[in-house]
């Protein structure tokens, strides 16, 4: 019988000998864990168990990992849900591609096991804190980040935020008018025990202000430093 309180962890990788691996130290860790090896499959997967990591390999048959990601996030069920990407490329734009569609961390093959076991536990610890019920929301500028549904509204609307759009949004709002460096972001919003490039912000943030609409000049850029949630919002210049 499947422990209730256990974390389930679904892996989709068609290499099986990663994949055993990959199983094999999920479990020892206490994960309940469920694979699939081809693209298609491990989407309806993700959507019929919603699971509690998704460890997603770039290349599969079916469907690319940067498909499946794309949709996770767009689906309601399943956005939420943190998604470690795992590829043999090691490219700088394959990174970004991957966190612009909404991955939250990314490991490189060959990998040390011992590493992305570190990366599982981060994310699952996100996980936990995140689903934690909070009693207060932050509200300003019209935006407004429901802690305890986990949810971000923009007058009224609901926003398809990916979990690290959330967490940076969290953190700039809760102390307005302060400059963060994108260090300080990478700490606080994607965490200090993840290898990414500070300019993934960047992308990170251009998709926030995207998703922000007519709100997104609330996020303002600190030319040299970073960014800072606006204590005033700005006016807006009449054409």
């Amino acid at each position: 019988m499947t422990d209730a309180n256990k974390r389930n962890v679904l892996v989709i990788e068609d290499d099986s000998a990663i994949a055993e691996v990959l199983e094999y130290n999920l479990e020892r860790e206490g994960y309940d864990v469920e694979r699939s090896s081809d693209g298609r499959d491990g989407l309806r997967v993700a959507r019929s168990t919603t699971p509690d990591l998704v460890i997603l390999d770039l290349m599969l048959p079916g469907i690319d990992g940067i498909e499946i990601c794309r949709e996770l996030r767009a689906d309601k069920s399943t956005r939420h849900i943190p998604i470690l990407m795992l590829t043999a490329k090691s490219e700088e734009t394959d990174q970004i591609i991957g966190f612009s569609v909404g991955a939250d961390d990314y490991v490189t093959k060959p990998f040390s096991v011992k590493v992305l076991m570190q990366r599982v536990r981060v994310l699952m610890s996100r996980r936990l804190k995140t689903s934690d019920a909070e009693e207060d929301s932050l509200e300003l500028h019209g935006i407004r980040l429901d802690r305890v549904a986990h949810q971000v509204y923009c007058e009224e609307k609901p926003l398809p935020l990916t979990p690290t759009e959330y967490r940076l949004l969290e953190t700039m709002m809760r102390q307005p008018g302060r400059a963060f460096t994108r260090n300080d972001l990478l700490n606080s919003a994607v965490g200090n025990d993840t290898i990414v490039l500070e300019r993934t912000i960047d992308v990170h943030i251009r998709s926030l202000r995207q998703k922000l609409g007519d709100v997104a000049p609330a996020i303002e850029t600190v030319r040299g430093i970073g960014y800072r949630f606006a204590r005033e919002m700005p006016a807006r210049v009449e054409s």
